[in-house]
């Protein structure tokens, strides 16, 4: 006897799971809400028979997921969410709604899958999502640091400010103890911040078998031509 085949979109939330089961036709089988626990999981796709095949959009839990589901169903796609938004844009909205789109989508074979079953792909995607992090605290605490003297009346362009070759200069001329505490405290974070970011960098680059090492120009040292921390060959 041929197994049935079914679809299963899922759209995970950090509380609850909304789920909708599809057949070959496009009939919907099941609807549920669960929640986000890999026991509750579990249990309801191991109370589907036939042939599963599990589609979720790619988030933050879309790895634990894809890991926990693959050894029970024939099949588990990890999709790009930007890739299928004019799709999810028109009608109504609701997470039901959206989850019966996704599993529709993979049933006419429609969707864009990201590589979530490689565990490289996964370590250089989690590389480089934490060094943009990174990256961008970088920029904040430079903003916040620069931001403190033009609002005292003091001139502040290029970026010798941020240097620690000038920063005893810088400092003087912060004649408030509270704005220089703040500027000293802002200093610390960003040499706290930057060589985690060098880092991390580098383990990016490495991970992605260039050849070609990124160059560092640390902050205390001498500034690049991009003014990061790490200027790109």
């Amino acid at each position: 006897m041929k197994k049935l085949v079914k679809y299963i979109g899922m759209d995970v939330h950090k509380a609850t799971t909304v789920i909708v089961v599809l057949d070959v036709a496009g009939q919907t089988r099941a609807r549920a809400t669960i929640q986000t626990q890999a026991a509750t999981i579990l249990a309801f796709i191991r109370g589907l028979d036939g042939v599963l095949y599990v589609t979720l959009e790619e988030s933050t839990y879309s790895a634990w997921l894809y890991n926990l589901l693959s050894p029970h169903v024939a099949q588990v796609v990890v999709c790009d969410p930007r890739k299928n938004a004019s799709y999810f844009k028109s009608g109504n909205k609701s997470d039901r709604i959206d989850t019966h789109k996704l599993a529709d989508l993979q049933r006419c074979n429609m969707l864009n899958p990201v590589c979530d079953g490689n565990a490289g792909v996964r370590a250089l995607k989690e590389l480089a999502r934490s060094y943009l992090a990174l990256l961008e605290d970088v920029t904040r605490v430079m903003s916040r640091l620069k931001a403190l003297y033009p609002g005292r009346g003091i001139p502040c362009g290029g970026q010798r400010v941020y240097s620690a070759l000038w920063r005893s200069q810088w400092l003087e001329q912060l004649r408030e103890p509270g704005v220089r505490g703040r500027a000293k405290l802002l200093y610390r974070q960003l040499d706290a911040l930057t060589p985690c970011a060098e880092r991390r960098g580098r383990r990016c680059w490495r991970k992605a078998g260039d050849a070609r090492p990124p160059r560092v120009c640390a902050v205390s040292r001498a500034w690049g031509r991009c003014g990061w921390r790490c200027c790109w060959p």
